[in-house]
């Protein structure tokens, strides 16, 4: 089935990037070769590797996942990922899949034997699952369905339903969960970084997050490091350096007015923070890139 699985993303994929299918919940990433570190924001999702490997980092952990496993997050995370293992004659190729929270909770809401157990703690929002032949199978059906529009339209969703169904079965099922309690520490945490990716460039009080996520300070603090690996000012300063990389290479002014629009008061600690995150100064991280793309 592997070989089988390969042919039928590189259909959808005819070409490296980002690739949407039929299945508006579904897109396919293709790499034919090693790229250089991504940073981005990682929306909710559940990425599946079809070919290839790939490592991600966020905060100080580190995921590394190839084929036929799977990277999980049930929040926006920031994080810096690298493709390891891709080719032209073997691409790296990754179904990227959104799990949605209502389809989540509708299904520990109707299964008694989904429903989570009675918990105080906070469920880390990013796992890698392993091989899981169950998974894989729905995956290549739900392929095969996004080759038809009526398939995509009338049988994708009964496939997503059983993905969903048997991550909430498998050995991290507590962290799925956790992404469709109304009202649990991951989804509270959840609106306190949607506060903080809607004003990153402001001064951060988390007493005014914590608020929003409806807890005292001391436990807001904690239940956001348990859930994004980060503290809420990691959190701020990695959508910062990376909302200033994107101005930069996009020549929207120079390093000290970038970094002055996305909250820095001081040019200096700017450049000595983004040197720190990219390994290079702004410039010349802006010039390292633009001769690559060159």
């Amino acid at each position: 089935m592997i070989s089988e699985f390969a042919e039928l993303s590189l259909r959808s994929a005819r070409k490296p990037g980002l690739s949407q299918t039929a299945i508006p919940e579904l897109q396919i990433i293709r790499a034919d070769g090693l790229l250089p570190r991504v940073h981005t924001v990682q929306r909710p999702s559940l990425c599946f590797i079809v070919q290839g490997a790939k490592e991600v980092t966020v905060g100080r952990a580190r995921f590394r996942y190839g084929r036929q496993e799977f990277l999980f997050s049930s929040v926006d995370l920031p994080m810096t990922g690298q493709i390891i293992e891709a080719s032209a004659r073997e691409p790296y190729l990754c179904l990227v899949l959104v799990i949605e929270p209502s389809l989540v909770f509708e299904l520990t809401s109707t299964a008694a034997d989904l429903s989570p157990a009675p918990s105080s703690g906070s469920e880390r929002a990013i796992f890698v699952g392993k091989r899981d032949e169950r998974i894989s199978n729905a995956f290549f059906r739900l392929l095969q369905c996004s080759a038809n529009p009526l398939d995509a339209r009338v049988l994708a969703p009964g496939v997503i339903r059983e993905i969903t169904y048997r991550l909430l079965l498998g050995p991290y099922a507590a962290s799925v969960r956790a992404a469709g309690m109304v009202g649990g520490q991951t989804q509270r945490v959840a609106k306190a970084i949607e506060r903080l990716k809607r004003d990153y460039a402001q001064a951060l009080r988390v007493a005014q997050l914590a608020r929003i996520a409806g807890m005292s300070v001391s436990s807001f603090h904690d239940h956001f490091k348990r859930v994004t690996t980060l503290s809420p000012l990691q959190y701020q300063k990695q959508l910062r350096l990376q909302e200033a990389r994107r101005l930069l290479l996009g020549d929207a002014g120079s390093a000290a007015e970038i970094g002055f629009s996305v909250g820095y008061e001081s040019p200096s600690q700017f450049s000595r923070e983004y040197a720190r995150f990219f390994g290079l100064p702004p410039v010349s991280d802006a010039k390292r890139t633009a001769g690559r793309e060159r």
